[in-house]
Formats: structure tokens, C-alpha cells, sequence
């Protein structure tokens, strides 16, 4: 699976393409150990797709953060600026 089009899934939908892509993962290994695996560069393109589909969890996890922070910040400001407006 290329970059981009992880980039256009949605959360959910990595979270999906995370367990699918481990699940073969394992049984690529299990194929390995037990010497019937022909191509073993198939376990490092999985790894790859496994390894960017986090990348781009964690991205979408620390704009979900940033946006929380911000509307928390915001909500305190508006809260001291009402404090100043009652004691007035």
C-alpha cells in the first residue's frame, strides 16, 4: 500500500489496515520459520506499510491533543476574562 493513499484513510480505517497488515505479518513469519516463505522481501514491505500506518496515527493523535489544548486555553481565558467583567 503506497503513503498517499494511507494519507487519505481515515482513523479508523489505518486502525484496520494496522491489523491486517500485522495478522499477515505473523503468518509471513510463521511461513519464514518453517522454510516455505520464496520471497522474504514481502516481510519487509509489510514492516514498511505497519511502520508509516503508525506514523500517521501518531500524527493524527498529536493534532487531536493540540486542538483539545487549544479549546481548553481558550475556555480558560474566557473564564478569567468573565472573572475581571463580574468583579467590575
Amino acid at each position: 500500500m503506497d503513503f498517499k493513499e494511507l494519507k487519505k484513510k481515515s482513523e479508523s480505517d489505518l486502525h484496520k489496515v494496522l491489523a491486517d497488515y500485522r495478522a499477515k505479518l505473523r503468518e509471513l513469519r510463521f511461513k519464514d520459520a518453517n522454510k516455505q516463505l520464496k520471497d522474504v522481501r514481502e516481510i519487509r514491505a509489510i514492516r514498511t506499510v505497519i511502520a508509516q500506518t503508525l506514523t500517521l496515527l501518531s500524527a493524527i493523535r498529536k493534532i487531536q491533543i493540540k486542538e483539545s489544548a487549544k479549546k481548553v486555553s481558550e475556555k480558560v481565558v474566557a473564564d478569567k476574562e468573565a472573572k475581571k467583567e463580574d468583579k467590575k
